[in-house]
């Protein structure tokens, strides 16, 4: 199975020159409702189809987890990441915290691969949750929404606290899900003043879920704060929410 042919092609567009942007338009709507208004609509439910293989990587990725070790991956400390890996897979060890990459990443494609638990304990926010972070800063929210409501902006595949997805995709617990994320990081001159915004455009279970969308700030629970300046490169993490989320194939491709 080969890389698909759109999502290459949709990446050169986007970084060619916006084509496909919405950012403004989301911005505004963004703006109307309060950080995780319990109001705010919760998008349509989309089938996406069953789960397949895992997606190979392309010959110019970077392989980040090839189920068979941590070895590119730390805990929050720089000490060796205590995930458990077993059967092509890393798992979730609550209270064990937060793993990241070793190497630092800016403008990027990144592809993951995540299983919620068969066995559904809990509910809402408390669902299987986890997170998958650009730049250890700007979060795409992992959870189990097959079927269990929560605020709009902090459900699966929402750009955390800001924007949810234009549908929910989710496939049943237990069923891997993929996220493909096409990134481009915000600017900061030389002397830290911000120059221009972070742009996210995710596809989850191969539907367009967000269409390069303007992020107006870095992830924050229950916060909307501004821009920071911080490094070109830093890491992509993993969070650990106390939920045994399964995460394989994961693979990036830099694009700067």
């Amino acid at each position: 199975m080969k890389q698909p042919l759109w999502l290459i092609l949709f990446s050169i567009l986007i970084f060619l020159g916006g084509v496909y942007s919405n950012g403004q338009t989301a911005k505004q709507e963004v703006e109307k409702w309060k950080v995780h208004d319990p109001d705010r609509p919760m998008p349509p439910v989309v089938d996406p189809g069953p789960a397949g293989n895992p997606v190979p990587a392309p010959s110019d990725a970077i392989i980040l987890f090839d189920g068979k070790d941590l070895s590119q991956w730390t805990d929050g400390k720089g000490q060796p990441a205590r995930w458990k890996v077993e059967n092509g897979y890393m798992e979730v060890v609550a209270k064990t915290g937060a793993i990241r990459t070793k190497q630092n990443f800016g403008d990027c494609q990144l592809h993951v691969e995540w299983a919620s638990p068969v066995l559904v304990k809990g509910e809402g926010q408390n669902l299987a949750n986890s997170g998958v972070f650009l730049m250890n800063i700007y979060e795409v929210q992992v959870l189990d929404c097959y079927k269990n409501k929560t605020y709009a902006d902090g459900m699966t595949a929402a750009l955390y606290a800001q924007y949810p997805p234009m549908v929910n995709a989710c496939r049943p617990p237990g069923e891997w899900q993929t996220y493909d994320i096409i990134f481009r990081r915000p600017r900061f001159d030389d002397k830290g003043q911000f120059i221009s915004p972070a742009w996210v455009t995710v596809f989850h279970n191969n539907i367009l879920v967000h269409n390069n969308a303007e992020l107006i700030g870095p992830t924050t629970h229950k916060a909307r704060p501004p821009y920071k300046a911080h490094p070109d490169r830093l890491p992509i993490s993993l969070q650990d929410h106390g939920s045994p989320i399964r995460f394989r194939n994961i693979w990036i491709r830099e694009l700067e």
